[in-house]
């Protein structure tokens, strides 16, 4: 698989990454041990050397499980965790970045992960209390120390992204961003462009809802939470359809997947872009992992761009607890 390179300080890693928090958590019930590592292993044979955990997801059993997985290859690869939820009830609380939680979290995680340094430490959502010159001189630190090599962030808004970079510049700015959301594209993309910051698009196939696999009838389990999700309502998934079908349609005439065209889609707007999708799934690794081959040209990209934008996606993308935490 070609490689990408986040952020000035070269961190080069998979065009396509693997985003692992569905193994664990968020989904439904966490998959089975053995069986996620072997996705996990597959896609490292896949040429993926992206992959990307947190603290929170579980909380901590997804780090466990990415460690143990990728302890045999860890030369190989990159791995991304996070801080910045409060998990230590075992369940998530509210965010928290004060700087001796993050040092906290680091060994915990180093620990958890099976590693002598973290490749790239996000903050997982700005924390309002903690001033962010804080947050970025704590990794800071870590980074002196050898506990961590890379610094990123998560949903935060343009300033923030700028004010964080003057105190330690920032590799990777990771959000989600679609073709069924794209709130980045209005100030944070050209911010990252200014600065020299990769970008890492989660949820790149619209949880789920990109790969035509979901629909208004789909019933989710009841600990997913979809369930919770405004753009999930049954109501706005049938409107939401619209978007699905004109992905699909275009994939019939390119002889792909929906979810090969979401991700090429992604890839093609800029050379430092790296999606992380997430999956369980062996076949739907693969077909991820296709999507890196699959070229559009300028006049695909036209056509997809002038169908889609007709289109006016129905439905907040978090609960309003939730989507308070973005674009800070």
């Amino acid at each position: 698989m070609k490689k990408r390179t986040l952020g000035k300080n070269n961190l080069e890693v998979s065009a396509i990454g693997l985003g692992c928090m569905s193994m664990s958590f968020g989904y439904g019930p966490a998959g089975d041990k053995q069986e996620m590592i072997n996705v996990i292993r597959s896609a490292v044979e896949q040429g993926v050397t992206f992959f990307d955990t947190a603290e929170v997801y579980g909380p901590f059993t997804n780090e466990e499980l990415v460690g143990e997985a990728l302890a045999p290859f860890r030369e190989q690869v990159v791995i991304a965790t996070k801080f910045g939820f409060d998990c230590d009830s075992g369940k998530q609380g509210g965010v928290t970045s004060q700087p001796e939680r993050i040092k906290r979290v680091v060994e915990a995680s180093l620990k958890r992960l099976k590693v002598q340094t973290i490749d790239l430490l996000y903050q997982h959502r700005v924390d309002p209390n903690v001033p962010i010159e804080d947050v970025a001189g704590t990794v800071k630190e870590l980074v002196l120390q050898g506990k961590v090599k890379h610094f990123g962030l998560s949903e935060a808004g343009a300033q923030t992204i700028r004010q964080a970079h003057s105190v330690l510049p920032v590799a990777a700015l990771q959000s989600e961003y679609s073709l069924w959301s794209r709130e980045p594209e209005a100030e944070v993309l050209p911010t990252l462009e200014e600065l020299g910051i990769g970008f890492v698009p989660f949820s790149p196939l619209g949880k789920g809802f990109l790969t035509g696999a979901i629909n208004e009838n789909t019933r989710f389990s009841n600990e997913d939470f979809r369930n919770n999700v405004p753009r999930f309502s049954e109501e706005n998934r049938k409107a939401n359809q619209a978007l699905v079908d004109v992905i699909g349609k275009f994939a019939a005439q390119k002889k792909v997947t929906p979810a090969q065209v979401a991700l090429a889609w992604l890839l093609a707007q800029k050379p430092w872009i790296v999606p992380i999708p997430g999956t369980t799934k062996l076949h739907r690794l693969q077909e991820n992992c296709g999507a890196a081959s699959v070229q559009l040209s300028a006049e695909d990209l036209r056509e997809l761009e002038g169908a889609a934008s007709k289109i006016a996606v129905q439905g907040a993308r978090y609960p309003e607890h939730l989507q308070k935490l973005v674009g800070r």
